[in-house]
């Protein structure tokens, strides 16, 4: 194996499990421990991951791993917040749809339910992202109409902002927007690691008619840099049932809607 498919292979191991070891991921890529140690370096001097003692976890301070490789972490979880959340959903809706793994699960909810997933004359849903991923997943499906925002491509989240997305965002009208976050807190509301995505996803919740924050209950308490919108701009929070008690009652002791999603029959 190459060291690019090497590295690439590492970050999707690490992607599905949270945290490695030098010698667990060694032994699963079939290298030396001195080997994987400068891998695991190069990946840090890169910032698509940490490094610990003895091994690496998930970079989660300054930036995201590429959505590619985050698809497996808290998978039962962000699945059983997707079918909440679509679950909200009927047909002929206008569906906004940030970026994040949280919304790319709630797209291919979408995408498989019996009432949107049959062809017909005409798209039974349309979704409008700012996300490249879901747009990629979701345009050879011919029975939901995509429209993509346009802007600035994030190379680290595939997320487009900027006043190219903002300008066609002002144009329209939602009927729900599903925002993913990358922390939030009942005090400091929604957050997210870039400024600009901040903006972007702040716009698109607010042309909606519903505004639902989603994550899986990991990022609840965390808080980021950049602050999207608090109850004044979200009407829910959509998260899993790992959200303890204690912070739920802050949440809406804080003007908060919560829903907490229990497990995934896929879980």
């Amino acid at each position: 194996m190459k060291r690019p498919e090497r590295m690439n292979a590492l970050l999707e191991l690490l992607g599905e499990r949270g945290r490695l070891d030098v010698d667990e991921a060694a032994t699963a890529l079939e290298v030396s421990a001195a080997t994987m140690r400068r891998d695991m370096d190069a990946l840090a001097e890169q910032q698509l991951l940490k490094r610990t003692r003895g091994g690496a976890v998930l970079s989660s301070v300054t930036y995201d791993l590429p959505i590619r490789y985050k698809g497996g972490h808290h998978a039962a979880q962000k699945r059983a917040v997707a079918e909440a959340a679509a679950g909200k959903v009927s047909s002929g809706d206008v569906v906004g749809l940030s970026g994040g793994t949280t919304t790319t699960e709630i797209a291919r909810v979408l995408a498989t339910r019996p009432e949107f997933a049959d062809p017909g004359p005409h798209p039974h849903l349309t979704i409008v992202t700012n996300s490249l991923n879901i747009a990629y997943e979701l345009a050879v499906r011919p029975q939901i109409k995509i429209v993509v925002t346009g802007g600035v491509a994030h190379s680290r989240s595939f997320e487009l902002s900027g006043t190219l997305g903002e300008l066609v965002l002002k144009q329209l009208t939602l009927d729900v927007a599903f925002i993913g976050v990358n922390g939030i807190d009942p005090q400091w509301g929604a957050t997210v690691h870039d400024e600009a995505e901040a903006t972007t996803n702040r716009l698109m919740a607010q042309r909606s008619a519903e505004a639902v924050a989603v994550t899986d209950s990991s990022k609840v308490g965390r808080r980021c840099f950049a602050h999207v919108g608090g109850p004044d701009v979200f009407g829910m929070l959509i998260t899993d049932d790992g959200m303890d008690e204690s912070a739920r009652e802050d949440f809406t002791g804080g003007g908060w809607k919560v829903q907490t999603a229990p497990p995934s029959d896929d879980g």
